[in-house]
């Protein structure tokens, strides 16, 4: 377990090494890029902290990660709770403004939706009856008997059905 323990705080040093190298690799790459060997001394560090036999990612993080580290740590530790709490509130604060507006989303597009179609089934169902009765009778006010499509017993003329109105409308004879 133990050697397990050590393998985990290497990995754990390499890491670390490793964002400070990058960080500090961005600034000097813009700062110090015109200096001659520059690039040349960049990796004569880079094979210094990978080598095994100086160690050198090792010595850097025993020298002055680690004494930073260890000194700070109450206030990392306060930080990190401080971090956590923040998140799970503004988790639950943008989850729930989600929500809302998902919300609002669906009862908008259901409303809009109910709109269209009734005005849709409104703008149907009179034009049919103005369609099927063309001859000047008051129009009901119900919706209209079962088998009104077939002949009428007044004129024994059969009515059209609402395609062949449509039809008969948009030709010019009715």
């Amino acid at each position: 377990m133990d050697h397990l323990q050590a393998g985990g705080v290497k990995w754990m040093m390499y890491w670390i090494i490793f964002a400070l190298f990058t960080t500090a690799e961005t600034f000097t790459d813009i700062f110090l890029s015109w200096f001659p060997f520059y690039y040349e001394l960049k990796i004569a560090f880079v094979a210094w902290l990978l080598s095994p036999y100086t160690k050198g990612s090792s010595l850097l993080y025993r020298k002055f990660v680690h004494p930073t580290l260890s000194s700070k740590e109450k206030e990392i530790d306060d930080c990190l709770v401080q971090a956590k709490d923040r998140s799970y509130d503004a988790l639950v604060h943008f989850g729930k403004r989600g929500l809302n507006v998902a919300a609002t989303a669906a009862v908008m597009a259901a409303s809009k939706g109910q709109g269209a179609l009734s005005e849709r089934l409104r703008s149907f169902s009179m034009q049919d009856l103005t369609t099927i009765r063309g001859d000047g009778a008051p129009t009901p006010s119900g919706p209209p008997p079962p088998g009104s499509g077939r002949a009428s017993g007044k004129h024994g003329q059969p009515k059209m059905s609402r395609s062949a109105s449509e039809s008969a409308s948009s030709s010019g004879t009715a």
